[in-house]
């Protein structure tokens, strides 16, 4: 229970069709799927059969189950995200992978390391860490938030590539102003020019619709606990074959020297870096598959069922707030970003959570405003929960604006 919430100000916990198949509070109105994910009930409950049949015989488990299981959730996660096995390992989460990446290549100080105003801060930090350390630099081009269409992002990245750009690191989908951006041409451009490209697909895998082998990128990492709804800490790399001899885990472990010629020696050195907890990984086929079942057409109309309920939800909120919308919908997947007026981002959040039960990010920005909001839509949201978020802002700006 929210103790700390207003009995006044919670919303109505009245029933919802598919708000009981996760454990969600029923007392908070969850509009932040994108930030950490939710995990559903009955995904949950795979993750402790399986916890419950590792510690019932853990060595057993390991040496005699877990290679069998890890496979076959790499064969569901390779047909999901359109590419095959031997190019996938596991890692924790994106940000892990990126600096997997960022750590293996073998970068010069006359490199230079291209990356956009947009991209996310932790893959910004591991970016500015790996020029600390090579002396290589890093290089940024700016995208301006609102945005007209698509081509103003081809048109910076590529205004900024040059004979020395060593690699280009993109989000997919982007963290504070939810954009889907261009992958395929600037993928394509780079590729041509013989420039490596890192993608980050954080929120991509379960949002949009995912075929790594067409996009052609040299490596994408993304995450499963989001869009896909796995349990926390389960995402992948994907390497493309001329490069996996170059990308080494983070953690070196057994692999580096296993005499096994039956794996490949990308399998044998992610595969087991240590002991931790294998399950998230292995609950990635039933997250697949129970999402799958929710709607008639599958993942295709879950994924267009919550693209069109946040872009119904932008234009009620563009509405309340009396501004346009802030880039064209196909740069829309199932986030969506608006600017705020002028005022604190924190303590606007602070206030939508505690006196109105609205769990949703209110963003510090350097742009048209110095704050964005930025709203998720998964199946268990209702219109009326966007309807209660409009109310909301207007009561508390026009405050603001008073004050």
């Amino acid at each position: 229970m929210m103790a700390d919430l207003p009995h006044s100000a919670r919303p109505d916990p009245a029933p919802h069709p598919w708000r009981s198949l996760w454990t969600l509070n029923p007392e908070v109105i969850y509009l932040n799927h994108g930030s950490f994910g939710a995990c559903p009930i009955e995904v949950l409950d795979k993750q402790s059969w399986l916890r419950s049949r590792l510690e019932a015989e853990p060595v057993r488990f390991v040496e005699d189950v877990y290679e069998s299981l890890l496979d076959a959730s790499r064969q569901a996660l390779a047909d999901f995200v359109g590419t095959q096995p031997d190019h996938l390992v596991f890692v924790p989460n994106a940000t892990t992978g990126v600096n997997t990446v960022l750590r293996s290549l073998s970068l010069q100080p006359t490199d230079e390391l291209l990356v956009t105003n947009l991209e996310y801060n932790a893959s910004r930090n591991a970016l500015n860490v790996a020029a600390e350390r090579t002396g290589a630099q890093v290089v940024v081009a700016e995208i301006p938030f609102p945005l007209e269409s698509s081509q103003q992002v081809i048109d910076a990245v590529l205004a900024r590539v040059s004979d020395r750009t060593r690699l280009v690191l993109l989000d997919h989908v982007t963290s504070q102003t939810a954009l889907i951006l261009p992958l395929q041409p600037l993928i394509q451009t780079l590729n041509e020019r013989g420039i490596e490209t890192l993608i980050d697909g954080a929120h991509a895998p379960g949002m949009i619709p995912l075929n790594l082998d067409t996009l052609g990128a040299t490596y994408y990492t993304g995450n499963c606990h989001k869009w896909m709804c796995s349990p926390k800490g389960a995402g992948f790399l994907y390497v493309r074959p001329d490069r996996q001899s170059s990308i080494r885990p983070l953690v070196i472990s057994h692999g580096a020297n296993s005499p096994r010629q039956d794996r490949s020696f990308f399998h044998l050195e992610f595969d087991w870096v240590g002991t931790t907890d294998p399950t998230p990984y292995l609950c990635i086929p039933k997250a697949i598959q129970f999402l799958r079942s929710l709607l008639p057409g599958g993942w295709s109309d879950l994924m267009t069922h919550n693209r069109q309920l946040v872009l119904s939800a932008r234009a009620v909120l563009c509405e309340a707030l009396g501004i346009a919308p802030p880039c064209p919908a196909e740069m829309i997947g199932s986030m969506a970003t608006l600017p705020l007026p002028h005022g604190n981002a924190a303590a606007l959040q602070k206030k939508l959570f505690h006196d109105f039960g609205l769990e949703v990010p209110v963003i510090p920005w350097k742009g048209c405003s110095d704050r964005l909001i930025r709203i998720s839509a998964q199946i268990y949201n209702t219109p009326d929960d966007y309807d209660c978020l409009a109310a909301a802002l207007v009561k508390l700006l026009t405050s603001e604006g008073s004050g």
